[in-house]
């Protein structure tokens, strides 16, 4: 059958490949990890495996599909340009860089934001094995983008990235400062986009700020309600927190956080809930 196209979940390599019909409509996926196609439309079995066979390697099984969850359920009617999840660690950052006309101390800035984000982003993509699933650049109305939003087994994570500079960084209740720079409100930045983020999610999200190539890295004792990561630990030390949220819960939560409609301006706040 012509017109069937095939688009990606998530970013490139991983998640699974949609068939969809040409008003959009799936009629089949091919998930990498399992190395499995789930068919919706049977009449269209043959036309699947055609448009898919470039994308196959190995055996791979064919079939009806399980029965969905709640996440696969939202993610077949959520349409391409309103899903976050194939966002790449520091997008909005690469649209200035190429888009902008900033000057050259200020576009040297951005390439270090840039930088950090995308290291952190990939250290965070590198646990979706561990069960973790990770989403980049979160528009949230009133605050700019959450650079990082990571979902997974020890809970919701909001996560600013702050390049260290190869400088000493310090972090205290308000205020981050790295080496002579000014000071900056990430502190408060992140408390609040955390708070607005556990309304809109009704789950309980915590603030984390990750400080990337300091040379040396000092926390107040006072700071206890952001959580403070610093790579090459950063990873390993969420992975090894206290389990909080279950893999049905963690998905469902990750679907409803990839969806745009999410995070739209006048979103009513939820009640503040666990999950």
């Amino acid at each position: 059958m012509r017109g069937l196209k095939v688009l990606p979940s998530g970013r490139p390599g991983r998640g699974r490949l949609y068939v969809n019909l040409p008003d959009g409509q799936a009629v089949a996926w091919y998930d990498r990890q399992a190395n499995r196609i789930s068919v919706l439309a049977d009449d269209h079995r043959e036309a699947v495996l055609a448009v898919l066979r470039p994308y196959l390697s190995g055996t791979v099984s064919i079939g009806p599909p399980p029965v969905p969850t709640a996440g696969d359920l939202r993610r077949l009617a959520l349409p391409p340009d309103a899903d976050l999840a194939p966002n790449r660690p520091g997008e909005t950052l690469l649209g200035e860089l190429e888009h902008g006309a900033a000057g050259t101390r200020a576009r040297h800035r951005l390439r270090q934001d840039l930088t950090a984000q995308q290291r952190m982003g990939d250290a965070f993509d590198a646990l979706e094995p561990e069960g973790w699933r990770t989403l980049h650049c979160v528009p949230l109305p009133g605050f700019g983008p959450i650079d990082h939003l990571v979902i997974g087994p020890a809970g919701i994570f909001c996560v600013r990235t702050i390049p260290g500079r190869r400088q000493r960084a310090v972090v205290g209740d308000l205020l981050v400062t790295v080496g002579r720079a000014e000071p900056r409100p990430d502190p408060r930045w992140i408390r609040g986009a955390a708070a607005r983020a556990t309304a809109l999610l009704a789950a309980k999200v915590t603030p984390a700020l990750a400080v990337v190539d300091a040379s040396r890295l000092e926390t107040a004792p006072t700071v206890r309600d952001i959580r403070v990561l610093q790579p090459p630990t950063a990873t390993p030390d969420l992975v090894a927190s206290p389990t909080a949220l279950k893999p049905p819960d963690v998905e469902a939560l990750f679907a409803q956080a990839r969806d745009t409609e999410t995070w739209l301006p006048g979103r009513p706040h939820s009640s503040l809930a666990g999950v």
